[in-house]
């Protein structure tokens, strides 16, 4: 088995690993007075063009949001793909009014340029964000995304040749930057396109 097939394994297996932590963890949000769980709210960070920008710089639009790193060998690509396929699928004047955004949790190696190179693959209009490890721990905490290095055995303390341990999900939040739901990890963009696409005709 290649080194490539077995950090691919490894890093299914993580988010697979993950999955009911992130769902005790929920289970103790905190909700709003509107009941809806307290994900999202402000954060600094910069695109793929070098620009800083802040939540206010999504005003207006929807998100579909995911946290994850250029170098992740399987999942984040999947589900990034699984993102612009459903907005795909979905009619024009709906899909224009969400905007994809990539977040890194890994943003030692994920810079501007590597960012830019990325976000085209899997939508036209997805945004990438990254900037220094405070702000991005920061995003992380705000939209509650877990992460961590993941150091193969033997490796070195300092070395480039790491996976991100993280959640994979994928949050949609309104023209307000209010948390919707989320989509769990491999969920078909058909399904998701269809939850959009409700969530956007029912709140306008």
């Amino acid at each position: 088995m290649s080194k490539k097939t077995l950090l691919a394994i490894l890093a299914i297996a993580l988010v697979l690993g993950i999955g009911l932590t992130y769902r005790l963890m929920m289970m103790g949000t905190e909700t709003q007075s509107s009941g809806a769980a307290s994900i999202g709210g402000s954060f600094e960070l910069v695109n793929q063009d070098g620009k800083t920008v802040t939540e206010k710089d999504f005003a207006g639009k929807y998100m579909l949001i995911y946290f994850g790193y250029t170098y992740c060998p399987d999942v984040c690509p999947t589900e990034l793909q699984v993102m612009g396929n459903a907005l795909d699928l979905m009619p024009d004047d709906l899909a224009n009014e969400v905007t994809p955004v990539f977040f890194t949790v890994d943003p030692e190696r994920d810079t501007v340029e590597a960012i830019k190179a990325y976000v085209p693959n899997f939508h036209e209009r997805m945004v990438g964000l990254t900037g220094t490890v405070a702000q991005t721990s920061a995003a992380a905490k705000t939209f509650r995304v877990y992460y961590a290095k993941a150091i193969p055995e033997g490796e070195p303390q300092d070395t480039d040749a790491y996976l991100m341990d993280h959640s994979s999900f994928v949050y949609l939040m309104d023209r307000d930057g209010q948390f919707i739901r989320h989509f769990n990890y491999g969920t078909p963009p058909e399904d998701m396109a269809k939850g959009i696409a409700e969530a956007v005709k029912k709140n306008g």
